[in-house]
């Protein structure tokens, strides 16, 4: 049995750090090419395993160095099996880089045994289609049955939870979640949201949330928002039942919509204090918030600077619920 698969982080376990913008940071930092956005292609070479022991190192450092846990998140955004086509990977290559990408953490995981107190696998998928449109879209049933296999491929390795990340429709996540039930696979759901606040189908993140919390009976460990700025969603989240139910926030570094960053041909890594300050004023939001990184544009200096001020604010441990 996984580690952790029975005991996931909770608000009362502290801040726990993950990673940030993982292709960004390749492309832009390590000069990689990305085939379809694709990390995981990078197992394939000693050079390519190299930069990505790097860039986990790095945001291990940062959890070992402020003393908190830890929340690996896999290379396999792009592992499966539609993406995999497009990369020319029939089913078995696609879910033999979903077990690769898992033993590659525990590897790092193993390294820093001695010096974290708690290391956290998670297998990252992505949507089927875009994650910054809706115009693609499939039941919930549809997306129970595509994402299944790498579900199951996750579920039987050391990973102790799945995360979905980037989903641009509730149905989509609802999906995910009943897949993940029948493989008794602890499921993390992501959502990302335009600038007002709203996902790419119109939906708010209210009605996503208590949509796949319907569908599924509750089945997501937690909910999660990435690749949006604070300031996209800040002001929609009030003080309903509904934000308790997110407790993860992986942010983009740009202010700048999905749009504006798919047109710029540079990186913006916006501004690391700043943003550090619109995530104090998500906490305030977000009381149950456990774990947070980054999206596109940052890289572990962010998240050491969002951990940092974050875990200097945290109440004490005979506080938290």
């Amino acid at each position: 049995m996984p580690r952790y698969r029975d005991a996931l982080p909770r608000p009362s376990d502290g801040l726990f750090v993950t990673d940030g913008g993982l292709e960004t940071v390749l492309i832009f930092h390590e000069g990689f090419e990305l085939p379809q956005f694709a990390a995981f292609v990078l197992l394939d070479s000693e050079e390519g395993q190299a930069a990505l022991a790097r860039y986990y190192r790095a945001y291990a450092d940062v959890a070992r160095d402020l003393g908190l846990g830890l929340l690996l998140e896999s290379m396999t955004y792009r592992a499966s099996e539609d993406w995999g086509e497009k990369l020319g990977l029939g089913p078995d290559r696609v879910a033999d880089a979903n077990r690769r990408g898992i033993r590659f953490l525990e590897a790092i995981r193993e390294e820093y045994d001695d010096v974290i107190d708690r290391v956290v696998i998670s297998g990252c998928m992505g949507p089927r289609f875009s994650g910054y449109h809706a115009d693609e879209r499939m039941t919930v049933d549809e997306s129970a049955d595509y994402h299944r296999s790498q579900i199951s491929t996750l579920a039987r390795t050391e990973a102790d939870l799945v995360s979905a990340y980037t989903l641009p429709y509730a149905d989509e996540g609802a999906g995910i979640a009943l897949a993940a039930r029948d493989e008794a696979m602890p499921v993390v759901i992501s959502f990302t949201v335009e600038t007002d606040g709203r996902l790419p189908s119109g939906e708010t993140l209210r009605e996503a949330v208590e949509h796949v919390d319907e569908v599924s009976a509750g089945t997501p460990a937690w909910y999660m928002v990435n690749c949006a700025h604070p300031t996209h969603f800040v002001d929609v989240l009030d003080t309903g039942a509904w934000t308790d139910r997110i407790r993860a926030v992986r942010a983009n570094a740009s202010a700048k919509s999905h749009a504006e960053l798919d047109e710029s041909p540079t990186l913006d890594e916006g501004d690391r204090t700043e943003l550090a300050r619109c995530h104090l004023e998500l906490a305030d939001r977000l009381r149950k918030l456990t774990v947070v990184g980054g999206s596109c544009g940052t890289d572990h200096r962010h998240v050491a600077r969002l951990c940092g001020t974050l875990s200097a604010t945290q109440p004490d441990e005979d506080t938290k619920t």
